[in-house]
This record gives structure tokens, sequence and C-alpha cells, in this order.
């Protein structure tokens, strides 16, 4: 793959082939999932989502099939999906004893909790009432904003969170300048987290709009569509290049203020040609 537009060997573009080649690859427990992670190379670490049409088990399945292949795994966690502390614990013992030893926790996408938790807030402030044996903890945060959130509450909870979680991965994001007006934002608040950068896979254009729309990025899908070279894929049936918003976010790759540890590939469970991309990002 010649796509990646790498400036010569400057520190950015070093930087960028570090982050691509130690991407995280999420992965939805749909049908099939684990046959297709077999295809995906063993260093290549994969998050396991939750959703509340499969429910938690399924994400347990997945997680043990994903760790009985070799893989480092992060599960995802949804708040609104647990039960109560009893069933959270039960959930932390069964990940650990598989030998998982980090998790994402979010707040989930159901309309009503199924029980007492209704936030990754509350998971986390649970999570330190019993010995968990977890490494690290991720938490979730929207640099163009969350529909049912106002962005000063939003930068408030990260504050809360960084006192217990240890790094936060952004939701899908495909505008640049958005992005790193964010990141300036929150450093300025005091959020001192890590960040791991939300980055759609290079799926077909076509695809990857209609997929970006059903899990609420609308903004990121209005910039998209205002991109004269989107328009074009869109016709010609060519796909994303998720090395573009990499190169555009530039010196911020490289600068310790803003705290970018790596990246978080949404997959859509299209592994075969997210790995075509990371194994030619990661060699140049």
């Amino acid at each position: 793959m010649d796509s990646f537009p790498y400036p010569g060997q400057t520190s950015v573009a070093l930087r960028i082939g570090e982050l691509v080649a130690a991407a995280a690859c999420e992965v939805i427990p749909l049908k099939g999932a684990d046959q297709k992670v077999s295809g995906v190379p063993r260093a290549t670490p994969l998050t396991i989502t939750c959703s509340p049409k499969f429910g938690l088990d399924r994400t347990l399945e997945h997680v043990a099939s994903a760790v009985a292949q070799g893989f480092r795994v992060v599960p995802h966690l949804a708040a609104r999906m647990v039960d109560d502390e009893q069933a959270l614990r039960r959930f932390v013992t069964r990940v650990t004893d598989l030998g998982v030893d980090e998790l994402f926790v979010v707040g989930g996408d159901g309309e009503a909790p199924v029980g007492k938790f209704t936030s990754a807030g509350e998971v986390l402030e649970s999570l330190t009432h019993f010995e968990h044996g977890l490494r690290r903890i991720g938490v979730g945060c929207y640099p163009e904003g969350h529909p049912k959130i106002d962005d000063a509450d939003l930068i408030e909870t990260l504050l809360r969170k960084q006192e217990s979680a240890d790094y936060m991965v952004s939701q899908l994001c495909f505008d640049a300048a958005a992005l790193t007006r964010w990141i300036d934002d929150v450093r300025a608040a005091g959020v001192r987290l890590p960040l791991r950068i939300g980055l759609a896979a290079p799926i077909k254009t076509a695809r990857l709009l209609e997929l970006s729309m059903k899990i609420g990025v609308g903004q990121s899908v209005r910039y998209l569509r205002k991109q004269h070279g989107m328009l074009r894929g869109l016709v010609l049936g060519r796909s994303y290049a998720p090395e573009r918003l990499l190169t555009a976010l530039g010196k911020y790759l490289t600068d310790a203020v803003a705290g970018i540890e790596g990246l978080h590939v949404f997959t859509f469970n299209q592994l075969d040609v997210t790995v075509d991309w990371l194994t030619a990002g990661g060699a140049r």
C-alpha cells in the first residue's frame, strides 16, 4: 500500500509509523467475529465491545476466544448493562481469570440502565472498593461533543475520572482541526489522561458514512461530506484513508503536552483491510 504520505524520516513521520504499528483494533462481538480475528497478527491488541443487543455474556465469550488465540485483549464494559456491584465483580473476576489486566469502561448506549449503574464514573467509583487486579482502565471522551451532555460537563467528568482511570479513548473523529482544538481545551482545563485517538478503518467510504451515522458522530460526518476528496471517493467507490488524519495532526503526535499515546481503530469488523493498512503503515 502506497498511500501513507510520510514526509521523509521526520520525527512526526516516525511517530506515525510507531502509532500505526502498535494500534489496537476494536472488534464487535457479532457472529463469526472470533473467526475473523484469526487473521490478525497476535501482537495487535484487540478491544471487544459490548452493547445492549448482545449482552455482557457475548462480550465475555469473545474475550475468552481471543485470549485463547493468543491476543492481548481489552474488554469494553458498559455501565448501563451492569445490574449491581456483585455483577460488576463477577465480570471483572471472569476477565482477570482469563489473564486480562485492562478494561475500557463506558456509559453505554442503552436507553435505560438494567441496574444501579448509569455512568462510567459510577463503575470507576465501585472499582475502587475492591481488589480487582486490573493494571489499566480506560474511559471514553468526545472531541466533537456529546448529544446529551454539555461540553463543560464533559470536561468536568474527565477531571473526576482521571483520579481512577489511566487513559482516554476518543470517539470517532474525522476532523483534525476539531480534534486539536479539543486537545488544547482539555489540557488547558487540567485533564492529564493520555489519549488514544479513535480512528476509522480504511473501509469503503459509503459504508463508513452509513456506520458513522449509526454510532452518533453526525457532526464529523457532515465535515466529511464537505470534503471534495470524500465526495469523489463516494462516486468512485474508494476507501477512507485514515493516514490523512494522522498526517494533519502533525506536531501534536510528538508533543508531550498533547499526550497522544496510541491509536484505537474502529474496524467495524473489517479486519482484513484494517490489518493490511496497519501492516503497510507500520512498515513505513
